[in-house]
C-alpha cells in the first residue's frame, strides 16, 4: 500500500490550528508593547535627569527647596551682616528669603541717679550698646520683605531652634503686630 505524502504547506496548515501554531496578530498587542516600552524609557530618562541635577547642584521644581528643616533660618553674608527669615527658594546662583529680620546696635543711656548724675557718679553720661532685632521694611527706602541674595555672598546658612532668643523675639513681634491690627 502506498500512502500519499503530504506536502510541507499542508503539514504546516494542519499545525496552525493546533496548540503549537502561530496566532494571528490583530495589532492590539503591539500597541500595548509600544506603550510599556515608552513608559520604561521615560522613567529611565527622568531618573537620570533627577540624579544628574541632584549631584551636579542644579535645582529647580521639586529640588528648589533647600534641605533646611526649621521654620526660621539665619543667613550669614560675606560683609558680616546676618539676616533671619524663611528661605523660600535656593538654586545654584541665588537664595530667596522672606519675613526678614536683622540685628542692629542701639545706643541706650545708662540710668541716672535722682540728682541727674549717672548712677556710677561720673560726670559724662554713659551709654551702653544693645542688639535690637529689626523687621525689614520700615527703613527710609521702604524695601519689600523679600531679598534675592547672590549665593557667592553667602557664608553660612543655619536652622534656628524654636526656643532661640531670635525666634522668640520674632514670635513676640508677630503677636504684637496681630494685636495692633485688631
Amino acid at each position: 500500500m502506498a500512502y500519499a505524502m503530504p506536502n510541507k504547506d499542508s503539514a504546516s496548515a494542519g499545525l496552525s490550528g493546533a496548540a503549537g501554531g502561530r496566532k494571528k496578530s490583530n495589532g492590539s498587542g503591539s500597541w500595548l508593547n509600544g506603550l510599556i516600552t515608552l513608559i520604561i524609557v521615560l522613567a529611565i530618562i527622568g531618573g537620570g535627569i533627577y540624579f544628574i541635577a541632584r549631584y551636579a547642584g542644579i535645582s529647580g521644581g521639586l529640588l528648589s527647596r533647600p534641605a533646611l528643616k526649621a521654620d526660621w533660618q539665619a543667613v550669614f553674608l560675606t560683609n558680616g551682616q546676618v539676616y533671619f527669615g524663611k528661605i523660600v527658594k535656593m538654586d545654584k546662583d541665588f537664595l530667596t528669603i522672606k519675613n526678614i529680620y536683622y540685628l542692629q546696635v542701639v545706643e541706650q543711656p545708662l540710668q541716672t541717679s535722682q540728682t541727674g548724675q549717672p548712677a556710677d557718679q561720673q560726670i559724662q553720661p554713659q551709654t551702653e550698646q544693645r542688639l535690637t532685632l529689626i523687621k525689614l521694611g520700615n527703613e527710609i527706602h521702604g524695601p519689600t520683605d523679600q531679598m534675592v541674595i547672590n549665593r557667592d555672598q553667602v557664608v553660612l546658612l543655619e536652622d534656628l531652634k524654636n526656643d532661640s532668643r531670635v525666634v522668640q523675639s520674632i514670635n513676640e513681634y508677630l503677636t504684637s503686630a496681630k494685636t495692633e491690627k485688631k
